[in-house]
């Protein structure tokens, strides 16, 4: 699911801030409770870079509609609601090239992201 990570001279994993902020946010997504199969398609269309952003908004309004039909059955899950929502936001921002908006989210949606984990 995550690209391969690089390894040095020892074959021990070489992680640059790329690949650390891959597996946060496949982790999130993961907490988040999305199938497997969404968090592959949003990592390779994460690849494809800021062309990819209304495929992002896909793929997170339907975990988005997953969690608001959970919060009727249990209102405890709001917390992984609201990643989700800031993370279609986000991508909103990316695809109206709002670099400003996106960043703001982004830096919301990590700290969210802490109580995830």
């Amino acid at each position: 699911m995550v690209a391969p990570i690089s390894r040095g001279s020892s074959r021990h994993r070489v992680c640059d801030e790329d690949d650390l902020d891959q597996l946060m946010w496949v982790a999130c997504l993961a907490a988040t409770g999305m199938p497997v199969s969404g968090r592959r398609q949003y990592v390779a269309n994460r690849e494809l870079g800021p062309d990819t952003a209304a495929a992002q908004i896909g793929l997170l309004a339907k975990q988005d509609r997953r969690l608001t039909e959970e919060a009727e059955r249990r209102p405890s899950r709001s917390r992984r609601q609201r990643y989700v929502r800031l993370k279609i936001d986000y991508w909103r921002a990316v695809h109206a090239g709002e670099r400003g908006p996106a960043e703001r989210l982004s830096t919301e949606a990590c700290a969210l992201a802490d109580g995830l984990k």
